[in-house]
């Protein structure tokens, strides 16, 4: 195991499945049933940030959960996508947009009728988000900022998670492991050394390892990010304004 540096057997690359933000685009339109499933992803992925928005909001956590559900049936009934331009900013912006406007003009109308109204229902995790909501730190920042930073969380997260399901694949979710706490820069994890002995490699492969899980970490971060954002450019941005986020 020392000797595999070749990154075509590193079980640390594959081809990119997600979704972006073009796919997103024409979801939008009228029939494109397959196409919708994209969106369906994305919003899966990314509905704690709106839970956890609706909840500082003053709503109940089986508000919230109504909330979320029946906006997301929304967006779909009423074909809310087909007035999404991609001009018209970052995809977490529209849905911020739209849950707020969902929330001053529809949500009094619709709490009252069946959830789901014929829609298949998602399945979206309300226990585990109310648990994660109570962890989170009392704050002056507003209900809006949070979003965003639960959307960075979010967002690093699935990209962590997705990093070790290619590990996996490779037979190497345990050395990933080890490592994962030092894919951001800091020497937080275990010493090299004693991930070396774990693994009976050499603390030299780890190094090489830790250096290729950064490169990947970063490429499917950009990736991920690219999905609701769109160019290169404004890949670049995102990135800037996260960091923006965190130092403040």
């Amino acid at each position: 195991m020392e000797g595999d540096t070749d990154s075509r057997d590193s079980g640390f690359q594959s081809s990119f499945r997600t979704t972006h933000w073009t796919v997103v685009l024409e979801a939008a339109q009228p029939g494109n049933e397959g196409t919708l499933d994209a969106f369906t992803r994305i919003y899966t992925s990314y509905w704690y940030p709106l839970y956890s928005y609706i909840r500082r909001r003053g709503h109940s956590p089986p508000d919230a959960e109504d909330v979320a559900q029946n906006f997301f049936m929304h967006l779909i009934e009423k074909e809310s996508l087909a007035g999404m331009q991609r001009e018209g900013g970052k995809f977490r912006s529209f849905l911020l947009r739209s849950l707020d406007n969902f929330l001053a003009n529809e949500w009094d109308r619709t709490r009252a009728q069946k959830r789901g109204r014929g829609i298949q229902p998602l399945s979206l995790n309300a226990a585990k988000a109310e648990e994660k909501y109570s962890l989170e730190p009392t704050t002056e920042d507003t209900p809006a900022t949070l979003f965003e930073r639960q959307w960075i969380f979010t967002l690093l997260a699935k990209v962590l998670d997705d990093l070790r399901a290619e590990c996996a694949a490779g037979r190497k979710a345990a050395l990933f492991d080890d490592l994962r706490l030092s894919l951001q820069g800091d020497r937080q994890g275990p010493p090299y050394a004693d991930v070396a002995r774990r693994h009976g490699i050499s603390e030299g492969a780890v190094k090489v390892t830790v250096h290729r899980l950064r490169h990947r970490y970063a490429e499917l971060l950009r990736h991920e990010i690219c999905r609701t954002a769109g160019c290169t450019e404004e890949v670049e941005e995102e990135l800037r304004h996260f960091l923006a986020l965190f130092s403040r």
